[in-house]
């Protein structure tokens, strides 16, 4: 019997080979070679969010054009059918979507969600289950992958084939080829910033998706040991930060909350989102839904400017794919400036409000 294989592929282009034992456990391959794909998306404010249509992209380059696309959206009131609606006409490659409309679905809640892909699949049969990584994804995907006792694989970055596909692993330093030798469904979490959405999607009106509910009378009511209390969130005009085209990071360097003002004030007259490191967010300087990096959030920009911040290897993790990095760092030894394409040694109190002074207000 041939035996599986997971390739290690390090950045400096070194390759190691470790039998696939070490990674996955041992399944029986799938006689699946073309199949259906389920896309577990979230909605807000009537539309799919970003990180969703990163994974329908995902999802074409996995099927091709020989294999069905479903999305599966869930929760209640307009703002659902409104989702639904835009679903049906946003992505060409989308055949069906499916609607569970229920209280129950209204919070982020990983058990319900859970049980509800586990429902959906077994009516469907679904060869492939993707959602995004990110905290949603990170929370519901590997809780319904346990209910379908099958082996997820996270945070993939390329999709080379049906059942091959390749993920980062060491901080980003390495990235791991994995072969899935799975029974179905294969269930994998994609970086939205790996499948960037096309700036001008195709319109498909003309081939509208159909709609169906998803019939839930036989859904379990037993939630679990885990119950929603409540969410908050800021109100910030501000851009997204995992989608953002402008990223202007501080790090512990700004010493205090009120210096981090410098800033927003800076992204503000960039039009740029706001992120910050670990120490900062530890420190108390900004709240951690600000966190790039390993353990906060992945961004992938056109341009990532990060000012006091030394370039520790987790948050490398979360910003080295960004387009053009710029860094102002007083230690010319900084280990940031080993990934940065502009790189100013020099003391970023001096350096930021010389930058607010010359740009121009955004309109």
């Amino acid at each position: 019997m041939a035996t599986t294989r997971v390739i290690i592929r390090a950045i400096k282009k070194r390759t190691v080979l470790f039998p696939a034992s070490h990674f996955l456990s041992s399944f029986s391959v799938s006689s699946s070679r073309h199949g259906s794909t389920l896309v577990v998306a979230e909605h807000e404010g009537g539309a799919i969010k970003a990180p969703s249509l990163s994974a329908l992209v995902a999802a074409k380059s996995l099927t091709g054009h020989e294999s069905s696309v479903s999305l599966l959206l869930a929760g209640s009131g307009p703002s659902l059918h409104q989702a639904a609606s835009h679903a049906a006409s946003c992505h060409p490659s989308i055949s069906q979507v499916l609607v569970a409309d229920s209280d129950k679905f209204k919070s982020p809640l990983a058990e319900p969600w859970a049980k509800l892909v586990h429902l959906v699949q077994q009516r469907g049969g679904y060869s492939h289950i993707i959602a995004a990584s990110n905290s949603f994804g990170k929370n519901v995907m590997p809780r319904a992958a346990a209910l379908l006792d099958v082996s997820p694989i996270s945070d993939v970055t390329t999709i080379s084939d049906s059942h091959t596909f390749v993920r980062p692993i060491y901080a980003g330093n390495a990235l791991c080829t994995v072969r899935y030798t799975g029974s179905n469904p294969c269930i994998i979490t994609i970086r939205s910033t790996s499948f960037p959405v096309p700036q001008k999607p195709v319109d498909s009106k003309s081939n509208e998706a159909s709609i169906s509910q998803v019939d839930l009378s036989t859904f379990d009511e037993d939630l679990g040991k885990s119950r929603y209390i409540s969410q908050t969130s800021q109100d910030d005009e501000r851009p997204d930060l995992g989608n953002a085209r402008i990223v202007v990071t501080g790090g512990r360097a700004l010493k205090s909350a009120e210096n981090f003002k410098l800033i927003e004030n800076l992204a503000k007259k960039l039009g740029a989102a706001v992120g910050a490191t670990r120490a900062a967010v530890d420190a108390g300087f900004v709240p951690n839904d600000l966190q790039v990096g390993q353990t906060g959030k992945i961004v992938a920009p056109e341009l990532y400017i990060a000012f006091g911040v030394s370039g520790a290897i987790q948050h490398l993790a979360g910003m080295r794919d960004s387009k053009v990095i710029v860094a102002v760092n007083n230690d010319a030894d900084a280990p940031i400036f080993q990934v940065a394409d502009y790189g100013l040694v020099g003391d970023l109190f001096e350096a930021i409000p010389e930058l607010l002074e010359k740009l121009p207000e955004k309109k």
